[in-house]
């Protein structure tokens, strides 16, 4: 006959799930966690999150937890050193005062914005960074799914 076990679904493509989730560099150094948040909400296969943490996610029952690896290729890239660039203060708005760590978005001509980041600056000049924070490392994720909704 039908065991009495309760059967546990698993997550699949098109679920809404909750989980929780600590993303971690190689060097232990904590990036991102929603322990101290709401837990996330996503859909399976939509494409909102990165591809490797949505796969990690399938095939999961609730309370279950993983760990995946992303490599720095599939998750912000490489670092590219053509995003980095400088600009004078000249073409910086009259009310900004900028400070490293700042972050800018700028229009170019063609094109998408781009948000930079300044990394150095001297009386004359401000160098910005476009690559993402992440860029050139690698991404590992704790996840636990709680529910699929």
């Amino acid at each position: 006959g039908i065991s009495k076990g309760r059967i546990m679904a698993e997550a699949k493509h098109g679920d809404t799930v909750r989980v929780h989730y600590t993303g971690t560099l190689d060097d232990g150094t904590k990036f991102d966690t929603s322990a101290e948040r709401e837990p996330l909400e996503f859909t399976i296969g939509e494409g909102t999150l990165l591809e490797a943490f949505e796969s990690a996610v399938t095939g999961l029952c609730p309370g279950e937890s993983t760990r995946v690896k992303v490599p720095a290729e599939a998750a912000y890239g490489q670092r590219r050193d053509a995003l980095v660039g400088q600009l004078p203060r000249t073409q910086l708005p009259d009310d900004l005062t900028p400070e490293i760590g700042m972050q800018l978005q700028l229009q170019p001509p063609e094109g998408q914005p781009v948000v930079m980041t300044i990394i150095a600056m001297d009386d004359d000049r401000i160098t910005l960074d476009g690559n993402h924070h992440l860029a050139g490392q690698n991404l590992n994720f704790d996840i636990s799914l709680l529910e699929i909704l």
